[in-house]
């Protein structure tokens, strides 16, 4: 079995239009390596390369800059193949939030992330109206 049947396999994996996958998780949950992360809440480091962004639980990121430009080298990252993943804290909101934003730089219309990342990776991703309106302005 290669690495991408490994990881295409687990729990939060998640498959962009393109084809490049992620991973969305709680930042404490045990999880196998990536070969990069994005870390969106305090807390454990992993192992494995990372970058932290700075938003709030509940609420867009402190940096719209530095965020689109993590959103953009993680996503690079996954089209070439590398293991991804994005967590936060509970998994959810600003994970979903992320994945959403994702989808929407690799080509999904941003008035379909929401639905995609709900149908695809949890129900109640993207918990707020501001993180829902911060979506669309994502290019």
């Amino acid at each position: 079995m290669t690495v991408a049947e490994t990881w295409s396999e687990q729990s939060g994996v998640l498959v962009l239009p393109s084809g490049a996958m992620v991973r969305g998780r709680r930042v404490a949950a045990t999880a196998s390596p990536a070969d990069f992360a994005l870390l969106l809440a305090p807390g454990p480091e992993p192992a494995w390369p990372h970058r932290r962004i700075r938003w709030p639980d509940f609420w867009v990121p402190l940096d719209r800059a530095d965020a689109l430009d993590a959103l953009r080298v993680a996503l690079r990252r996954a089209r070439d193949g590398e293991r991804v993943e994005v967590a936060c804290r509970g998994g959810v909101g600003r994970t979903g939030t992320a994945l959403a934003a994702l989808a929407i730089l690799d080509g999904l219309p941003a008035e379909r992330a929401v639905p995609w990342v709900r149908a695809g990776y949890h129900p109640k991703a993207v918990e707020t109206p501001w993180q829902r309106r911060w979506l669309r302005h994502v290019t």
